[in-house]
């Protein structure tokens, strides 16, 4: 088989390992808080899964950038990182000497007045 098909068959796996841990610390911390605290019932293991699908859905999005990269900043990142990657070296110099004044002057500004 091919190295691309390995890497994203990686990829695949490290996702789902990962969806998996944080199902399982979601079961944990609720489990610890939650009965205690408002004597709600203790959660299994595809319960906090589902728990925490249903936070990305309502407070996340569906996202159709990048997991979390998504919405009006995904769009926005790509712009930018277009308009960086046209510039010359000199561009490049000159918007991070300006970006970094402005920056400063900030703060100084407010000092001083």
């Amino acid at each position: 088989m091919n190295k691309i098909f390995w890497f994203r068959a990686m990829g695949i796996l490290m996702f789902l390992a990962m969806i998996a841990v944080f199902s399982v610390i979601a079961m944990l911390l609720w489990n610890a808080l939650m009965p205690g605290l408002f004597g709600l019932s203790a959660l299994s293991y595809w319960q906090a899964a589902g728990l925490l699908v249903l936070a990305r859905i309502l407070f996340g999005g569906l996202g159709l950038g990048h997991w979390g990269h998504g919405g009006f900043h995904h769009y926005h990142g790509n712009a930018l990182r277009e308009k960086w990657l046209n510039m010359s070296d000199e561009e490049r110099k000159e918007f991070l000497r300006s970006n970094w004044k402005r920056r400063s002057n900030e703060g100084g500004e407010n000092e001083h007045s």
